[in-house]
């Protein structure tokens, strides 16, 4: 299990890098809230402590949420029962005090990854709507039969988008999945692509706009 501790305490950090490597797993320590943000596709869990030095752990899992589901376990000196329910409303997985108990801390993250995996399943291969049919293993679109040529990135639009087909994508999500950045960086490569594919796929309405969220595919 690839797994990403942000804690700013390099005592702590080094520590529970070294004794989670002892149990299997592939530990890395990042000290800031940031660094989550832009890399947590590198990592299948996380141990996120609350007191870090650009922001607060609970801003970070809320931002976190808006792009990612990974498994999220909170690590922190806080044991108020306010911030244990702020944890857990926000999208934590999990929540313990310092200092863990390593059998206990192996134990819930184990339960975390676990819960994660039986909840997700493989869409489908091949997406039709109406005379649009989007191959994503052979990474192939054909509209009304002919073969649409596009970029690396338009089709990793058209992927986040048509995995699920009819719901909304956030904006955040978009970018965070095809540019690896949702919040640093301002941007209006999404809206250059989206209007780029639109033109290239020929088929108004297909991509529908969700004024103030992002954007969605099919009706």
């Amino acid at each position: 299990m690839r797994l990403v501790i942000i804690e700013d305490d390099d005592d702590v950090g080094d520590a529970l890098v070294e004794v989670l490597t002892e149990q299997g797993f592939h530990a890395e320590r990042r000290p800031r809230g940031a660094d989550l943000l832009v890399g947590h596709r590198q990592y299948d869990a996380v141990i996120l402590d609350l007191g870090l030095p650009d922001g607060d752990g609970l801003q970070v899992l809320r931002q976190l949420r808006e792009v990612s589901a990974i498994p999220v376990v909170i690590l922190t000196a806080r044991d108020d029962e306010r911030t244990v329910v702020r944890g857990l409303r926000g999208g934590a997985d999990d929540y313990l005090v310092k200092p863990p108990r390593i059998g206990e801390l192996v134990a819930r993250l184990e339960l975390v990854t676990r819960r994660a995996a039986a909840t997700s399943s493989p869409g489908a291969e091949v997406v039709v709507t109406g005379d649009v049919r989007v191959d994503l293993a052979a990474r192939e679109i054909h509209v009304g039969g002919a073969p649409v040529v596009l970029t690396q990135k338009e089709f990793e639009l058209v992927e986040a988008l048509v995995e699920r087909p009819g719901s909304a994508v956030s904006r955040e999500m978009l970018m965070d999945r095809v540019w690896g950045d949702a919040f640093v960086a301002v941007s209006r490569s999404l809206d250059v692509h989206i209007s780029t594919l639109r033109a290239k796929l020929g088929r108004p309405g297909l991509i529908k706009t969700i004024r103030g969220f992002g954007y969605r595919w099919g009706q």
